[in-house]
């Protein structure tokens, strides 16, 4: 049996509201990024799908080091496991 892991995430990353549009295009460039949500204010929602927790941790400190980022936390984590032997079969 092998046991795979899909981690779901959301964080919140706010920024000076005039790079907005600038910082959104950064995250988007980092693998298994999406932005569903902006705010006028500078505030980010991204979803992060990956396979390991170090990734949800690596994109953090990526982002939080993007120039004009105040700061960025995380809102909520998921994992999920599953067989993928198990797939497909009743």
């Amino acid at each position: 049996m092998t046991l795979h892991e899909v981690h779901t995430s959301s964080l919140i990353v706010h920024v000076k509201p005039q790079y907005l549009a600038a910082i959104s295009q950064q995250i988007l460039a980092i693998p298994n990024t999406e932005i569903p949500a902006t705010s006028e204010e500078g505030k980010i929602i991204v979803v992060l799908e990956t396979e390991n927790q170090g990734y949800v941790t690596d994109a953090i400190d990526k982002i939080n080091n993007l120039d004009h980022v105040l700061i960025t936390f995380l809102v909520y984590h998921h994992i999920e496991h599953y067989d993928t032997h198990a797939e497909g079969k009743l």
